[in-house]
Formats: C-alpha cells, structure tokens, sequence
C-alpha cells in the first residue's frame, strides 16, 4: 500500500473517531445524496435507517450504526480521499464508500425494509 495513502487514511480516522453525528449533518447528507447518482437512493436508505434508529423506531446493532455513521460523515466531510471540489471523482469515492456499507449491511437493510415494508401495508 502506498505510504501517502496510509497517512491519509490515518489522517482521516483519527478526525472521524471521536466525531458525533447532529441534526445539521443529516440535513448536509441529504443534499449531497443528489451528487451520489448511482448511490443516491442506497445513501438516502442509510439516512432513513439513522434517523429511525435516532428516533427508537428502529432497532440496531451498534456496529451497523457506527458503519451507516461513519458512511455519512465521510460523505459530508470536505476531507476524504478525493475531495468533493474535485468534480466528478470527488463524489465518486464517496459513491464507493456508500457501496462499501451497503455490501457490508446487506442483513440490516433486509431488516430494515422489513420494518418499513409494515406501514405500507396499511389500508385507509
């Protein structure tokens, strides 16, 4: 692995370890989903699926929150790989990072689009 893209990622994890997620990251997430085409719905899956969670009308392990979390940080943050000022290729890193946890919590969203599949069924 290449010595400057190690101290990079370095760099990175140790400025998302200890960050939390707020109300105004969310709301910055939901507009770069627009950015994201080809992810923009698996990315606007992963906020919903936060902010239910936020809520307490969903339950989830702590890994998969700290994946969906650090998923959204990243995506929000002017620092990552290929920053977003870079058109096109900076949002196509963060388009690989939403593939990346979608992959990764392949089960959960099952879960999830379980959960939610219950209020569409409702007859009015």
């Amino acid at each position: 692995m290449n010595k400057n893209y190690f101290s990079r990622a370095l760099l990175l994890f140790n400025l998302f370890k200890n960050r939390t997620l707020k109300q105004d990251d969310i709301a910055q997430a939901e507009n770069k989903a627009l950015h994201l085409e080809g992810k923009s719905n698996d990315f606007k899956l992963l906020i919903a699926m936060v902010k239910d969670t936020l809520a307490g009308n969903y339950k989830m392990d702590k890994w998969n929150m700290s994946v969906i979390i650090a998923t959204i940080i990243y995506v929000i943050s002017p620092i990552d790989a290929i920053p977003d000022i870079v058109p096109i290729l900076g949002w196509l890193d963060d388009a690989s990072i939403v593939g990346y946890a979608i992959s990764k919590l392949a089960d959960e969203i099952s879960r999830y689009k379980k959960y939610k599949s219950q209020f569409s069924k409702i007859d009015f």
